[in-house]
């Protein structure tokens, strides 16, 4: 095999890193007017057609906030940019929080959602991480917000979806939005945790864990494949959207992918919490195996062809078998974390062969970034992501894997850079 997918040769290291600087070139062109964020299409061009999304505006907001601090140019004015959107015209200044996006015609496109709620406090903790203007305030507002309206102190969980005056409450419950908060609140541990009165830091953190002790406990119940859905009363509704399987953001099953992404975050917390190497810190790290192992096992070269199958059923069976490409980002950086933290040289296996899947198939060697949807036999396909929306996943993909495991990514860039 090549060297250049092998973790920690000298060609890998120059492999990812060509790529970080031509995923940063390649989005360059998503600031609207008003600093929220288009829609790229295939070669980074701007879709104006499509809605200006507040998560995807918050997602450039934190990848060019880790642009700024590894030293990519117009990293500055882009990161300001997006803040400005998210202070601007993203958010709703009469009922409060951030409006889902705006449609082409600067409409408000209705409902105030959790998913995107947790990427501004993603952006905000980046954005202060780089030191740039307006990102503490935007930090302290998001985090008021959200613990006003979508974090539940009791049930140790978040809700999902409001209406978008804050008055009425969806019934749905969801564990993506779940996971993206966990996302966002150990980063803003990391952010907080040099203030004199880190209170506010472990608050976070311990919020963290307790959102990662319901999903390893659910994912056991159900073979390491985590249910996605839920009502509100925090119940599997393990059929939901079985009539609409590839749906974007509730598909019908497991979503190995999710499996795969849950073991990074959950190593990333318990090594934070309890330290590397600790009993406790193990037994999470066997528990973030586990999913790793079953996601894999699941939906990897299942059909005769490389890539991981967008779904399954609740018996490992695929039932949405395109390829999304940030199936195999979250791969990338599993497979490396689980080989930090084990010495287990089938991590390090896994690591290569997705190496060699993303240089053969999904990098867009032509056009740039990363191919978004591929189908069963890794052809183009765009029924759920056309073009390339942002550079999120696959900018993390190649920046985790020689970061620290116990700390943001955000974080870990500002330390070495």
């Amino acid at each position: 095999m090549d060297k250049k997918y092998i973790i920690d040769t000298e060609e890998n290291k120059a492999f990812l890193k060509n790529n970080v600087n031509a995923l940063l070139a390649f989005g360059h062109r998503f600031p609207s007017p008003g600093g929220s964020s288009y829609y790229l299409g295939d070669d980074g061009s701007p879709w104006k057609e499509r809605n200006r999304e507040t998560w995807i505006t918050s997602r450039m907001a934190h990848v060019y906030s880790m642009g700024l601090m590894l030293g990519h140019e117009k990293s500055a004015e882009l990161t300001d940019a997006a803040i400005r959107g998210l202070m601007g015209e993203l958010k709703d200044d009469k009922n409060g929080g951030w409006y889902a996006g705006l449609t082409k015609d600067g409409e408000i496109v209705p409902g105030k959602q959790c998913y995107a709620h947790a990427f501004v406090i993603l952006a905000a903790t980046s954005a202060l991480l780089a030191g740039r203007p307006g990102a503490k305030e935007l930090l302290y507002d998001a985090l008021k917000l959200y613990d006003e309206k979508f974090w539940n102190e009791e049930e140790g969980l978040s809700c999902d979806t409001w209406n978008t005056e804050f008055t009425v409450l969806d019934d749905y419950r969801g564990i993506n939005a779940n996971m993206h908060t966990v996302e966002a609140f150990l980063a803003v541990a990391d952010v907080l945790a040099k203030l004199p009165d880190n209170s506010e830091s472990v608050k976070y953190r311990k919020r963290a864990g307790r959102i990662i002790d319901h999903v390893i406990g659910w994912a056991k119940d159900n073979q390491y494949r985590i249910p996605e859905h839920y009502t509100g009363k925090w119940q599997p509704d393990l059929e939901k959207n079985k009539e609409k399987p590839d749906d974007p953001f509730k598909p019908y099953g497991a979503t190995p992918g999710h499996g795969i992404e849950w073991a990074r975050l959950i190593i990333q917390w318990a090594t934070a919490t309890y330290g590397i190497g600790g009993e406790k810190a193990e037994n999470y790290i066997k528990e973030a195996a586990a999913l790793f192992d079953r996601a894999v096992a699941d939906a990897w070269n299942t059909d005769g062809a490389p890539g991981i199958v967008y779904t399954t059923d609740w018996k490992g069976k695929p039932v949405v078998r395109d390829r999304m490409h940030w199936t195999l980002a979250e791969a990338i950086n599993s497979s490396a974390v689980l080989y930090r933290v084990t010495g287990d040289q089938n991590y390090a296996d896994w690591y290569a062969e997705f190496m060699e899947y993303l240089d053969t198939t999904v990098l867009d060697h032509s056009c740039g970034s990363w191919f978004h949807q591929l189908d069963e036999k890794n052809c183009l396909k765009n029924t759920v992501w056309p073009g390339k929306s942002d550079i999120y996943h696959a900018l993390q993909a190649m920046l985790i894997p020689y970061s620290r495991v116990d700390v943001s990514i955000a974080k870990a860039i500002k330390e070495n850079n």
